[in-house]
C-alpha cells in the first residue's frame, strides 16, 4: 500500500512540475507603476543605454529577458529587452526606454500603471552594440 501511495505522490508531483514548471517563462510577474528614462550612460549589463531602443530596467529579471509591458490605462503594449537594473524609486516595478514609453503612450505623463509578462526568458547575458561578445 505504501509503495502505491508513493508512486501516486511521485506521479502527481511530476505532473504538477510538468504543468506549472514549463509555464513559468510565460507567467505574469506583476503589475505596478512604471517610469521611463533616456540616459546614454552604460547600463548594468555593460551596454550603452539607447533611448531609441526597446529596452528596460528591472531589479531581478535576467539580462536578455523579453517582457511584454502593457499600459493599463490605454491597453497599448510593447515588448522590451531587459538590459539594466532598477527602478530604484519606491513603488516602481519597471523602467522603460523612451522609445518603449512612446509605444505605450506614457511619455507625457512620465509614469503609468502597467502589467508585465515574460515572453522570452533571458540567459543573463547582455546583447547589443558595445557589449563584449556581441
Amino acid at each position: 500500500m505504501t509503495t502505491i501511495r508513493n508512486s501516486i505522490f511521485a506521479a502527481a508531483a511530476f505532473a504538477a512540475f510538468a504543468t506549472f514548471g514549463t509555464a513559468s517563462a510565460h507567467a505574469a510577474p506583476g503589475c505596478g507603476h512604471a517610469s521611463w528614462y533616456a540616459l546614454t550612460s552604460k547600463t548594468a549589463s555593460g551596454e550603452r543605454m539607447n533611448p531609441a531602443k526597446l529596452t528596460a530596467a528591472h531589479r531581478s529579471l535576467p539580462f536578455g529577458t523579453k517582457v511584454k509591458v502593457t499600459n493599463k490605462r490605454n491597453g497599448k503594449s510593447v515588448i522590451v529587452r531587459i538590459n539594466d537594473r532598477g527602478p530604484f524609486i519606491k513603488g516602481r516595478v519597471i523602467d522603460v526606454s523612451k522609445a518603449a514609453a512612446q509605444n505605450i503612450g506614457m511619455v507625457r505623463s512620465g509614469t503609468a500603471q502597467v502589467c508585465f509578462q515574460i515572453v522570452d526568458a533571458g540567459n543573463g547575458k547582455a546583447s547589443g552594440k558595445g557589449v563584449k561578445g556581441s
